[in-house]
Order: structure tokens, then C-alpha cells, then sequence
């Protein structure tokens, strides 16, 4: 067994041993102008930015989609808002979907963040803040009309479009969400809309918003006043088995630590559970779970030297994976293999990996050294 262990050669920028995650804002700015051009004007696009932005970084991914022309972003939770206020535009509004929990509503009344609503507890409560403070506050009404997850029943929806049920509150907006709108022929789609139809119309001077990154491509009448795509901005495909319209964001370049040359009956990593069965060069690439690569990569995934697809070998580790790059002799440490980009979308890396775009996106970890092209900090 011989091992190949140069130093480290170090990159443009960042530790030379870290693998590099570049996340590309014109690309979201694109994605961002592609999804409004499939609406009927005067329905507007939001963003939907939960999450740390998909884990891209929502301080550097909110002023690129601003400048895009967004003025209506939404995350999950208080904190989230908090984190991207002094980044959006002043006149933008900053809207929590998980709504208002006790103890919030100073907080969301001195910011000026819109609750979404989604039950009738959080309702009496916003509206006792709005009586305390002597003005009408801003909210939205969340109406669960298929998920079974938050919002109101239609029902209780229905309800508080009865006069004086919702005095207090300057209704922002009324919306769902969908559950199946990444297919099509989903009766549940249907359903849905039929549900919302009949609760916007008790609200008919209220703005509506049903649509998600695949409910955009459904047809308009899924669109009515505003549309909320999330993961579509950031290049998940929204027409699965279907070209994927939009914009690649992410590049992961795994970095290789280290070089070996290792003969049977060898085997490799945690549980040995890849077998060594002819010679064979092992490159250890700084990349693992704690990073948020999946462990379910093991044995299965790949990652690419130039056009050269190199499998994955052995478990991935906490903090590595392995990989066979027999085919691959210049290789040398300090060298960088794709791992996500342009011959592994990261839908392509989802399916692999037994799980959704999303989670690939979202657990991206904070080790990698992350650089950001193409936005307004970029210039």
C-alpha cells in the first residue's frame, strides 16, 4: 500500500483543506425573473426564504432577490425574520408562516413582521396586541384546505369573514398551500383549489396566494394575487422528469486531503464494507455527514473529475468520503472533485441519496468555505 500525501495545495481563497461551496446569486436573481414571467400580470412573486435561505445564506441570498424586484419575503420562525430585516428593503414585507407564538407579539408589533395566522387562538391573540397598541396590525390568514398541517379549517376561515370577527386586523393576505403540486395529475390539486376558491371568496378585497414553486406551473388559475416559490429559486426542479427550467445555484467541490494506492484483500472505511478487489486508488476527500453529505451516499454515490464519473467507496464518514479514482492517475491532493454542479444537479444527488432536493440544500454544512458570484455585494 502506498500512500500519496503532498502538501496541500492551497485555493484561490478559504483553508486549503476545505472543500469550496459556491452559491451563485445572478443565478437566483434569473431563477427569480423566470418564475414571474410565467404569470399573468398583476399577480406578483414572493420568496420564500425559511430556512437560512435553503441553507444558502439568506443575509447574501435576500438583497440579490431584492434587487431582482422582490418586495414579499417569507420565512418559518421569529428568529428568521429577525436575521434578514436589516438586508430587505424597507418597504418589503417580512412574513413568518409558523405565526405568532406567546410572548412574540411585541416583537412582531415593534418590527412591523406579519404573523401568519393559523389558528383561532393566534388570531384573538394578534388582536389583542392590536387593541393594546391602538391600531390596526398587519396579518395573514393561513387556510388549511389539504395538507392537514397548519392553518385554519376552512370552517373557522369562513367564520372570521363574518363582520367584526377579524377587528383589529388589516388583513394582508388569505393563502394556502399545496401538498401534490409537483404532479400535475394530482386530484388533490384540484380539491384544493376548489377549498381556497370558496374562502377567498368571503374575503374578496383581500390579496390570495395558493401557489408554490410547482403549483407556478400548474396554470394560472392556481396564481390568484401572489405566488410563494421557495426551493425553485435555488434551482430545485419544479417538473419532476421534466427539464428542469431553471437556473443551477450550487457548485460543491469536495477538496482531496489525501492519495493512496491500496491492494486486495483490503477494505475501506467504517464496517468494511467495500472490498477491495484489484489494485486500487483511493482519493479522501473532505467532505462527510457533519457536512451534511448524506451517509446514505455510501457505496452508491459519485462524484466527477472533469468528465470522469469516480464512484464513492466505503461509508461516508463524519468528516470524509472516499472515492476510486483508479481511472484518474494526474490526481493529487489538493486536487477537487464535483460533488454537486454541472454533471450532478442536485436533484440528480437527491434521488441518489433516497431523499428530496431540499434536504441536500438545507443541510449543507458551515465548513465548507463558501463564496458568493454574481450578486449586488459581488459588484
Amino acid at each position: 500500500m502506498a500512500i500519496r500525501r503532498r502538501p496541500v495545495r492551497p485555493g484561490a481563497s478559504g483553508h486549503p483543506s476545505q472543500s469550496t461551496l459556491t452559491i451563485d446569486l445572478a443565478a437566483i436573481a434569473a431563477n427569480y425573473r423566470t418564475l414571474r414571467k410565467q404569470l399573468r400580470r398583476p399577480t406578483t412573486c414572493a420568496a420564500v426564504v425559511k430556512a437560512d435561505a435553503y441553507g444558502l445564506g439568506a443575509e447574501r441570498v435576500v438583497p440579490a432577490l431584492a434587487a431582482a424586484g422582490c418586495r414579499e419575503f417569507f420565512v418559518a420562525q421569529l428568529e428568521e425574520a429577525e436575521a434578514i430585516r436589516r438586508v430587505v428593503p424597507a418597504q418589503a414585507a417580512v412574513c413568518v408562516l409558523n405565526g405568532l407564538l406567546h410572548g412574540e407579539e411585541g416583537a412582531f408589533r415593534r418590527r412591523g413582521f406579519i404573523p401568519v395566522l393559523n389558528d383561532m387562538a393566534q388570531v384573538e391573540c394578534w388582536q389583542r396586541a392590536a387593541r393594546s397598541s391602538g391600531r390596526p396590525l398587519p396579518a395573514i390568514l393561513h387556510v388549511d384546505t389539504g395538507m392537514s398541517r397548519l392553518g385554519l379549517a376552512p370552517g373557522d376561515a369562513l367564520a372570521l369573514a363574518a363582520p367584526g370577527r377579524l377587528e383589529g386586523l388589516a388583513l394582508h393576505a388569505v393563502i394556502s398551500h399545496l401538498a401534490c403540486s409537483e404532479e400535475p395529475e394530482q386530484p388533490l390539486n384540484a380539491q384544493q383549489l376548489a377549498t381556497f376558491q370558496t374562502v377567498r371568496a368571503a374575503f374578496p378585497r383581500v390579496r390570495a396566494s395558493l401557489a408554490n414553486s410547482s403549483g407556478i406551473f400548474l396554470n394560472p388559475a392556481y396564481h390568484f394575487d401572489f405566488v410563494r416559490p421557495g426551493a425553485a429559486l435555488f434551482g430545485v426542479n419544479p417538473l419532476p422528469g421534466r427539464p428542469n427550467p431553471l437556473r443551477a445555484v450550487v457548485t460543491l467541490r469536495g477538496k482531496i486531503l489525501q492519495i493512496r494506492d491500496v491492494d486486495p484483500p483490503r477494505s475501506v472505511g467504517y464496517g468494511a464494507t467495500h472490498r477491495i478487489t484489484g489494485r486500487t486508488r483511493i482519493a479522501t476527500v473532505a467532505a462527510g455527514y457533519a457536512d451534511g453529505w448524506p451517509r446514505s451516499l455510501s457505496n452508491r454515490g459519485s462524484a466527477y473529475i472533469g468528465d470522469l464519473r469516480v464512484p464513492v467507496i466505503g461509508r461516508v464518514s463524519m468528516d470524509l468520503m472516499t472515492l476510486d479514482i483508479t481511472a484518474a492517475p494526474d490526481v493529487a491532493p489538493g486536487d477537487t472533485v464535483e460533488l454537486l454542479g454541472g454533471h450532478l444537479p442536485v436533484d440528480d444527488v437527491a434521488t441518489a441519496a433516497g431523499t428530496i432536493a431540499y434536504e441536500i440544500l438545507t443541510r449543507l454544512g458551515r465548513r465548507y468555505h463558501r463564496i458568493y458570484k454574481g450578486g449586488p455585494a459581488s459588484r
